[in-house]
């Protein structure tokens, strides 16, 4: 292989659209790039999808990496052929590890049959008592044993099902309060607290057998004095990762356009500093128009000496490896979601409910004149899978509550970033010692939600507060108010929220 074909195994990227069009097989062709990453935007159907990945190796005549970010909960971007499952923190509730085994199991023979080589999961950052936007409910929970046992477990049971696990993001970034794909995240987490807490999931992950790891973009001014990004931080991701922690696997950084990136140099100077700090591949997401640029910058570090040609080698040698072990593409069978994968999702979703509000009582939603108010999540669709049942959200639940033995009154769909006018229609549904059902999408994020939120506690209504994402929204309440949180807005999440507040029609006045 050239230096350019060589340089170019370092790259995984993105494209636009669905199909393998000359412009994409032109940019594959350019750049050499090693892997794809799949977005929700380049899958319309698992026809079209295993056409785009075959028309593209058989027309390059090499294999390529193909990963998604297929998490579970709000991180899915497959609207065929896969079970959809709670987030993570629904799972940690349970600290049930043969659910993580076999929702592993699960995903990897769905994955396989589709195509892919890599799932980019699970998330093992171990979460704090901060605020955690960009993990929140991705993340297992706040007990990194439990972390360690739940990750272990699937990583385990998915490579031993034909398909690659990537233990990200490391070395750990659950308490942060900032999201890196809109700033820079600096965490004064010192070595004591690392080993305590954040690395050992990733210890784990190792023993395990994990084949990929992920890094990301924080700065850990104790852990590497020179204050730059764990991305491009020698001492993160070849010192400790690598020396230190011995994992000889295939290191992928984040996406490389993140924010906090922004602030750090060019597209093409960041990825040439992340493959010096020890990455094998650079993740270039979404601007295809960056690609060549890039892959000429990190050629020409490698004419110059700026990067080492003989750890170039050693990375395309974990490359090659990782293409070996997924050589049999589209296996297992039809593309189909697992017959015991929506049971499981059902499970998971109820357990998770049951367990972390044990002791919760609620008020009596079996009056007359009952008002629901609920997000239109359907406005995520471009970027996050939304299920098909909730496309219409209006429908949904005026034919999910009858099951319940409940027919309301009124059911009023608002933005998740609620207008004004949307708050004064639903506040004029909260009549005076009738009760409202408000399923509350991220109040701390939406400023529109916050306010409806708000403006439903002045009133006089019994209100009843489903948070449907995050549990940080709870400090949004006021005090003595009470809430029930879903830790994700999937099926079968919401189901098991209303399994609790109305099979089991406990109705004190007050619950927490």
């Amino acid at each position: 292989m050239t230096l350019e074909q060589l340089a170019g195994q370092q790259l995984m990227i993105g494209i636009e659209g669905t199909r393998a069009t000359p412009e994409v097989i032109d940019l594959f062709k350019d750049t050499h790039a090693g892997g794809i990453i799949i977005f929700r935007p380049n899958f319309e159907s698992a026809a079209q999808f295993k056409k785009l990945i075959s028309d593209l190796e058989e027309t390059l005549r090499r294999r390529l990496i193909v990963a998604v970010d297929h998490e579970g909960g709000r991180v899915i971007r497959l609207s065929e052929g896969v079970t959809v499952f709670p987030d993570n923190l629904a799972l940690g509730f349970t600290g049930n590890e043969n659910y993580a085994s076999e929702q592993g199991k699960i995903e990897a023979r769905e994955l396989r049959r589709l195509g892919f080589d890599v799932n980019l999961s699970p998330t093992l950052d171990v979460l704090s008592e901060n605020f955690s936007p960009n993990i929140g409910i991705r993340s297992y929970g706040k007990d990194p044993e439990l972390v360690s046992r739940l990750g272990s477990a699937r990583i385990k049971a998915m490579q031993e099902n034909g398909l690659s696990a990537c233990a990200k993001h490391f070395p750990g970034q659950g308490q942060s309060s900032i999201d890196a794909h809109l700033g820079l995240p600096v965490l004064p987490t010192d070595w004591d607290e690392m080993h305590r807490v954040h690395l050992k999931p990733f210890i784990a992950a190792i023993e395990a057998g994990a084949d990929t790891f992920m890094t990301s973009h924080p700065v850990y001014p104790n852990l590497d004095s020179s204050k730059v990004p764990a991305t491009f931080s020698k001492k993160i991701a070849d010192d400790l990762l690598r020396t230190g922690l011995g994992f000889q696997g295939v290191l992928f950084s984040d996406d490389m356009e993140m924010g906090a990136l922004r602030n750090f140099g060019s597209l093409e100077d960041s990825c040439v500093k992340a493959l010096r700090a020890g990455h094998d591949m650079v993740l270039i997401c979404h601007d295809v128009k960056a690609v060549r640029g890039v892959h000429q910058a990190i050629v020409e570090a490698y004419k110059n000496g700026e990067l080492k040609k003989a750890k170039l080698e050693t990375s395309v040698q974990r490359i090659d490896l990782l293409k070996r072990k997924r050589q049999n593409r589209f296996e297992m069978g039809s593309i189909m979601p697992e017959k015991e994968g929506a049971r499981l999702a059902e499970k998971i979703a109820a357990e998770s409910i049951k367990i972390s509000h044990l002791n919760v009582s609620v008020p009596n939603l079996f009056e007359n004149n009952l008002a629901v108010i609920f997000p239109r999540i359907s406005e995520l669709r471009d970027n996050v899978l939304i299920e098909a049942d909730c496309l219409d959200e209006d429908k949904f639940i005026r034919e999910l509550l009858p099951k319940y033995g409940i027919r309301p009154k009124a059911v009023q769909i608002v933005s998740l970033d609620a207008s004004q006018e949307e708050i004064e229609k639903s506040v004029e549904l909260a009549v005076e010692n009738y009760p409202v059902l408000f399923f509350c999408f991220d109040p701390h994020l939406y400023p529109g939600c916050k306010k409806l939120l708000d403006a439903l506690q002045e009133s006089r209504a019994k209100l009843s507060v489903i948070f449907l994402r995050d549990p940080y929204g709870r400090k949004c309440l006021k005090p003595g108010a009470g809430s029930l949180c879903a830790y994700g807005f999937r099926i079968p999440q919401i189901k098991a929220v209303l399994d609790f507040l109305l099979l089991n029609r406990v109705h004190p006045s007050s619950y927490s």
